[in-house]
């Protein structure tokens, strides 16, 4: 008898599949050893709920290693201003390995608050940018169209140690983790998880582990002007420019016509020199 459903949790060699509101402890077939395949959290299975054995691994849409699950739709970026203060470099190497991985970035602003007006204004010039180029801003005070936006993804949190993610959770979800230290649950902190988990919050299914935070930007240096969206809008004179030291360089102009933001640009050349 079988039914479609998502692995929700391993442990073991056993895997947690919910289908209709349903879990089920399953085991899987040993053909995927045979296979070399292995499930991961978050993969769309076909499974026989009477004898709970997992059949088929549906296609999946995209795979991280760290941590070790697929079919993510969202990477939200869990984004300071203030203690830590706003890192607009590590921000755009996020955004970067995020659009590599073929998932949608997604920034929340926390500790708006801690700013006056004319730094709060600022801020909004700067991610007003972001959202022009198609990534959706929200602040941590709008739950409710946050909640609204996340609503059946899949979710990996990410963000630098106390950017406020625990304490985002708490807003989303009223699940009363500690906002000193990120949970053994939801990030990093003094516990280590050892197992990857996907925990429903209110209708979205945030993916436990934190590690994806910590991932560099493993491409070519040639490819990483694919990862920097915006750099597409702009037709170069050579065909396969990097944006860098070629003549005839459109996204340089566009910088230089305040087109592109010059800090996306400036870490571009950056992320090339570490490449």
């Amino acid at each position: 008898m079988d039914k479609n459903g998502t692995i929700i949790k391993i442990i073991s060699n056993l895997y947690t599949v919910q289908s209709e509101n349903e879990t089920y402890e399953c085991r899987a077939r040993g053909k995927f050893r045979n296979d070399k395949t292995t499930p991961l959290v978050g993969d769309f299975v076909v499974f026989d709920y009477k004898q709970n054995l997992i059949k088929e691994i549906l296609p999946r849409k995209n795979i991280l290693d760290r941590p070790n699950v697929s079919n993510v739709d969202v990477a939200l970026i869990v984004t300071s201003v203030r203690k830590p203060n706003l890192s607009l470099s590590l921000l755009d190497k996020q955004i970067a390995v995020i659009t590599k991985n073929d998932i949608t970035p997604v920034i929340c602003l926390t500790k708006c608050d801690l700013l006056n007006q004319e730094e709060l204004d600022d801020i909004d010039k700067i991610f007003s940018y972001y959202e022009r180029i198609g990534i959706k801003v929200f602040k941590n005070t709008e739950t409710k169209k946050l909640l609204e936006y996340l609503k059946e993804k899949i979710v990996v949190l990410t963000g630098q140690t106390g950017a406020g993610k625990s304490s985002l959770i708490n807003k989303l979800g009223d699940l009363n983790l500690k906002t000193d230290e990120i949970s053994e649950a939801l990030g990093r902190g003094k516990h280590t998880t050892r197992h990857t988990e996907i925990h429903k919050v209110k209708d979205v299914f945030f993916v436990d582990t934190p590690g994806f935070s910590s991932l560099d930007i493993n491409t070519d240096k040639n490819e990483l002007k694919n990862y920097f969206i915006e750099f597409k809008e702009f037709t170069c004179k050579y065909k396969d420019c990097n944006h860098d030291k070629e003549d005839g360089c459109n996204v340089k102009k566009a910088v230089e016509n305040k087109q592109i933001l010059k800090s996306r640009y400036d870490n571009y050349i950056k992320f090339r020199g570490e490449l």
